[in-house]
């Protein structure tokens, strides 16, 4: 009689077993990661904001703050034009941030929202807020700054960025 080479059935279904032991250990582990990732984009993001603004107010002193997110960067994905940074375009964020928005696509699955604070037609302050794309899968907590440019977060970050100052006031401090 000839005796037959492979596996079992009994042998491949304890590999692939194995493989689902495995995965199930690894893959919310990538998932946190991810998450991490994510939230310390939106931070970096935050920094980087408060950054163009306090760039923006100097550049532009009879209007103060930035109106939006959008007067920050470029008009486009092109880049700034030819003619050089102006107040409507200050290109001091790359497109992809100053475009996060809830409309828009998000940057590294958070979004972003900016809103002036005016006071005689000069905006003297900001609130700028990020909350996760998909909350629970893109991030967890929400983030927020004003014109102080302290990082202050909630732990519950589901829905739409924060851009009331009373609420972000309220967030806890980021370490």
């Amino acid at each position: 009689m000839r005796k037959h080479k492979g596996f079992s059935l009994i042998e491949l279904l304890i590999v692939i077993a194995i493989i689902l032991i495995i995965a199930a250990i690894a893959i919310p582990n990538l998932l946190r990661a991810r998450i991490a990732a994510n939230e310390s984009s939106a931070v970096s993001s935050t920094r980087t904001i408060n950054t163009a603004e306090a760039t923006y107010v100097t550049g532009y002193p009879t209007f103060g703050y930035s109106a939006d997110l959008a007067s920050l960067g470029p008009p486009a994905a092109t880049g700034c034009p030819a003619g050089g940074p102006v107040q409507a375009n200050a290109c001091l964020l790359d497109f992809a941030l100053s475009s996060a928005n809830a409309v828009a696509t998000a940057k590294s699955g958070y979004y972003f929202a900016l809103v002036p604070t005016a006071t005689s037609g000069i905006n003297t302050g900001y609130t700028q807020g990020s909350s996760p794309a998909s909350f629970n899968i893109t991030g967890v907590r929400g983030f927020c700054s004003q014109e102080d440019a302290v990082i202050r977060f909630t732990a519950t970050g589901n829905g739409a960025p924060t851009t009331t100052p009373s609420t972000c006031a309220a967030y806890t401090l980021l370490q």
